[in-house]
C-alpha cells in the first residue's frame, strides 16, 4: 500500500485545500495517533482535522484517487455551512451559539465518555482472552487425558483386527 500512497501523496502534493500526508504512530507522531484515535496500522482518515473520519474503502491507487476525487476538499463544517445539509447544519449551529466554557464542558465529557467505552472493552478483550487461555489450557489437559487412557492403543487394536478379519 505504501507505493500506491506515496503515488498519491505526490498527486496532491500543489494542492491548496487537499493535504495527504503520513504519520508515524510508533515515533513522533504517537501523541497525534492517540488523540485522533488511531488503533491500528495502517489506518487511513480523512476529513475536517478536527473531526476525522476512518477510511474502510480499498487500498489500491485506483481506490484511493477515487475516494479523494469524492471525498477530499472543503466539507460541511463551520467554515464551510454551504457544504452542510440542513441536519449538519443545524447541529453546527447549536454548537456556534454555546459558549467555549460549554463547549469544553460537552468535549471533555464526550471524550470522557468515549475513553470510558474504549478502556470497558479493552478490559472485556482481556477478561475474554483470559477465560479463552484457561479453557484452552482445561482442553488441551482434558485430551491429553483421554489420550493417556489408551485411546491409541484401542485404535491400533481396532486397525489391527480389521485387517485381520479381511483376511
Amino acid at each position: 500500500m505504501k507505493p500506491d500512497w506515496d503515488k498519491l501523496t505526490e498527486e496532491y502534493k500543489d494542492s491548496k485545500s487537499v493535504l495527504i500526508a503520513d504519520v508515524d504512530c510508533t515515533a513522533d507522531g504517537k501523541e497525534l495517533c492517540n488523540e485522533i484515535g488511531v488503533r491500528g496500522y495502517p489506518t487511513i482518515k480523512y476529513g475536517d482535522p478536527a473531526d476525522l473520519t476512518d477510511y474502510k474503502g480499498g487500498r489500491t491507487l485506483k481506490d484511493l484517487q477515487a475516494h479523494a476525487a469524492e471525498n477530499l476538499g472543503p466539507t460541511c463544517g463551520p467554515n464551510n455551512l454551504d457544504l452542510c445539509d440542513a441536519e449538519k447544519k443545524a447541529s453546527i449551529e447549536k454548537y456556534a451559539a454555546m459558549s467555549i466554557a460549554d463547549l469544553d464542558a460537552f468535549i471533555e465529557a464526550q471524550s470522557t465518555a468515549m475513553e470510558t467505552a474504549e478502556s470497558d472493552f479493552k478490559t472485556f478483550v482481556e477478561t475474554l482472552q483470559k477465560s479463552y487461555e484457561d479453557h484452552n489450557k482445561a482442553k488441551d489437559a482434558k485430551v491429553e487425558e483421554i489420550k493417556a487412557s489408551g485411546l491409541g492403543f484401542a485404535k491400533a487394536v481396532k486397525s489391527s483386527k480389521k485387517g485381520k478379519e479381511e483376511l
